[in-house]
């Protein structure tokens, strides 16, 4: 049998067609007419008037948190319980994360710690430059209360929504909570463009900085002059084009993550030791990943010995993330909670949840793992 990967990129014909377009104009540089459409496609899809498409989720992070003057000596709250991207890109303009625990309900980043700690920094003259939430595997962090706590406090709240497009927080879509949203488009997100990202805000001259940043920061002039240090994140209109077609048929590809979630469910729900990542009432995820934590006590066997027998079988999964505030790079650094990533990284496993698997594919996981199990 074939090996199947995590979450592999799930391409189709209208992408190859506008590609081939973009090919054809020799519009190939991180500008033309795929560029801009993809830009409003985007902002519209995100519900929010302007998007920058750029190279990386983590280029638009950066790019967020310069745009926001963050800099040298500040610090960021930030979830503890995500991709070292995230966290990284404070790093980048100087800034120091402090790391945030999840809250046991969504694994993502707790409100209660956050306000309690913006409450404990207001009352010392010490408030963060910002706070970065991520929708974690697909699902909308609680930003009821985490833009109620922000807006209270004046400190801009970035969402990053790189796991996330296409889920809802109470009706309204990833993306368009706090003062800036990004989104990724790597090889394994749910729409991808082989690489690229993107930043998305209400501010159109927000945004307008943005571009001016990514393209070298080059002053309106007929010679090459900077005022500015700028960066190289603009995305390539051959890209573009790539994620043009993706966005086009983002809602089967979301339908169909979810219809896999719900199959887990079917063969592993009422298992001794299995539990699923849990559910926030308040929104539709995108199940990007469906995630399983393994209790060895129960089960039998624990996460690891799950993941091997897996590979095993020629079938990729992965522990969940490591949260921030145990890796070595950040050593160090401030931490609010802790226990409840921990226990999500130390039981938790990722299954394999790419849109273009069948239904025999999910059927080959779950017997997989259940190999030898019984159901309780």
């Amino acid at each position: 049998m074939s090996r199947l990967f995590l979450s592999p990129p799930h391409l189709g014909e209208l992408e190859r067609k506008l590609l081939l377009d973009a090919f054809d104009s020799n519009w190939v540089a991180p500008l033309g007419p795929h560029v801009d459409a993809f830009e409003a496609e985007l902002a519209a899809r995100a519900g929010v008037p302007y998007a920058a498409v750029l190279s990386s989720g983590t280029a638009a992070l950066h790019l967020a948190l310069l745009v926001l003057d963050v800099g040298q000596g500040d610090d960021v709250l930030v979830s503890s319980f995500t991709f070292a991207a995230t966290a990284n890109a404070i790093t980048y303009v100087g800034a120091r994360p402090v790391f945030v625990d999840s809250e046991a309900s969504s694994w993502n980043i707790d409100p209660d710690l956050v306000a309690d700690e913006l409450e404990r920094r207001a009352a010392s003259g010490r408030l963060p430059a910002a706070v970065i939430a991520v929708d974690l595997y697909g699902q909308c962090a609680d930003y009821e209360r985490l833009v109620r706590v922000c807006e209270r406090f004046a400190v801009p709240l970035i969402e990053d929504a790189a796991e996330a497009l296409g889920a809802t927080y109470r009706g309204r879509p990833a993306g368009c909570f706090g003062a800036i949203g990004v989104f990724s488009f790597n090889g394994n997100k749910i729409i991808t463009c082989g690489g690229g990202g993107a930043l998305v805000a209400y501010d159109e001259a927000l945004v307008a900085r943005v571009r001016h940043l990514a393209t070298q920061a080059r002053d309106p002039a007929p010679h090459y002059q900077h005022s500015d240090i700028g960066y190289n994140y603009r995305l390539s209109n051959l890209l573009a084009a790539v994620g043009r077609g993706q966005l086009h048929d983002l809602d089967e590809k979301v339908a169909r993550r979810r219809a896999i979630n719900r199959r887990y469910r079917e063969h592993l729900e009422g298992v001794a030791g299995i539990e699923f990542m849990p559910v926030a009432p308040h929104g539709e995820p995108t199940n990007w990943l469906t995630c399983i934590t393994v209790e060895p006590s129960v089960f039998g066997v624990d996460r690891e010995h799950l993941r091997q027998r897996l590979e095993a079988c020629d079938i990729e999964s992965r522990p969940t993330w490591k949260p921030m505030h145990l890796q070595p790079a950040f050593a160090g650094c401030p931490v609010i909670g802790g226990a409840v990533s921990e226990r999500a990284f130390e039981l938790g496993l990722c299954l394999p949840s790419g849109s273009a698997m069948t239904d025999d594919d999910v059927d080959r996981v779950a017997a997989t793992l259940l190999t030898r199990v019984v159901v309780a």
